[in-house]
């Protein structure tokens, strides 16, 4: 039986909920850390928590910083991202701003570094996405839920 997207994920305040929950937990994550705002534990994140990373992009409209709090999987010294959004029908701000300008930062924990942002080439994402729904199964109903294919994102130090 095919996975349905819950129809509340339609309503036009999940954006505004995602954005204001964002932005919270970066200053909490900046102001710690890591060590608050540095994990997920909802979903399949309840009993085993996924780690949280900060990525700062450069606004393709604005031209200014812009971080998101994202699940991210450490892959020596990458770090791979999924603009999955939560399976929303459209890509994520951040993912139009790295197609735009790949030079990004990343924060995790303390450690920030200047990173180049790439979209998987098919087969690299068929070689993470697996390993990806190790670290967080939830990516998997978040395919399911959208038409699009969920880019998956390699970040590689600069």
């Amino acid at each position: 039986m095919p996975k349905v997207r819950p129809p509340q994920l339609d309503s036009p305040i999940v954006g505004k909920v995602i954005k204001v929950a964002s932005r919270a937990n970066t200053r909490l994550y900046r102001a710690t850390g890591g060590r608050l705002g540095g994990n997920w534990r909802i979903g399949a994140g309840f009993r085993k928590s996924v780690p949280i990373c900060l990525l700062t992009t450069t606004g393709r409209r604005s031209g200014q910083p812009r971080t998101a709090p994202l699940l991210h999987m450490p892959d020596g010294d990458r770090v791979i991202l999924v603009a999955s959004q939560g399976g929303l029908p459209k890509h994520p701000a951040w993912y139009h701003n790295i197609r735009e300008n790949p030079e990004v930062t990343v924060q995790v924990k303390r450690d920030v570094r200047r990173m180049r942002a790439r979209t998987a080439s098919p087969e690299e994402r068929a070689e993470l996405w697996p390993r990806l729904l190790e670290v967080y199964a939830d990516f998997d109903d978040y395919q399911a839920w959208t038409e699009r294919e969920i880019p998956v994102v390699i970040c590689e130090p600069a």
